[in-house]
């Protein structure tokens, strides 16, 4: 077994026996909850100028809260709407590979530098984009890339709806930007 920042590196370099480790690891949990959370305090101190401590704490709270979200979406579109014959899967498995999915974040600590922070943040936002339909595709153990891209882009419209309905009801421009972390 990998230790947890082979892990971090083999997720982030979308190695695809990194993820089925992960997947098949029912003790990873806490392991994809910390990866989370780096990510996510990662990109709120690169973003500290806009949100301060404040943004930090609730950048944290609704990256895990939208982690759990995303990974109940992709679990229902995956197995539910859209599964391949082989299709077998659970939420402990979708949370721990699109837990690992997004090590690439942590590079979002950079994205106070002026100018370069704003690429770094963005290559970093495109990196984890594709780690996690890797995740996906290997939690749902789809043959199919463009079926876990399918996931992915239905996912993220409801998601968005869920997020636009939530910051409408609690009046949060800090709930719509912290979401998306």
């Amino acid at each position: 077994m990998a230790s947890f920042q082979d892990r971090m590196i083999g997720a982030a370099m979308l190695n695809v026996s990194t993820y089925e480790e992960v997947e098949a690891d029912t003790g990873a949990f806490q392991q994809a909850m910390t990866v989370v959370v780096l990510s996510s305090v990662a990109a709120g101190i690169g973003a500290i100028r806009d949100g301060g401590i404040t943004g930090i704490v609730m950048s944290t709270v609704l990256a895990l809260v939208g982690w759990f979200i995303w990974a109940g979406l992709s679990f229902v579109i995956g197995t539910k709407l859209i599964p391949e014959p082989q299709t077998q899967s659970d939420m402990g498995e979708l949370l721990r590979t699109l837990g690992f999915a997004s090590a690439p974040g942590i590079l979002r600590i950079f994205g106070f530098i002026p100018i370069l922070g704003g690429l770094i943040t963005l290559v970093a936002t495109f990196w984890m984009l594709a780690t996690t339909v890797i995740a996906i595709r290997q939690a749902l153990d789809y043959q199919s890339t463009g079926r876990a891209i399918a996931v992915c882009v239905i996912g993220f419209l409801v998601y968005f709806v869920i997020v636009m309905v939530l910051g409408g009801m609690l009046g949060g421009a800090s709930l719509l930007a912290g979401a998306f972390n």
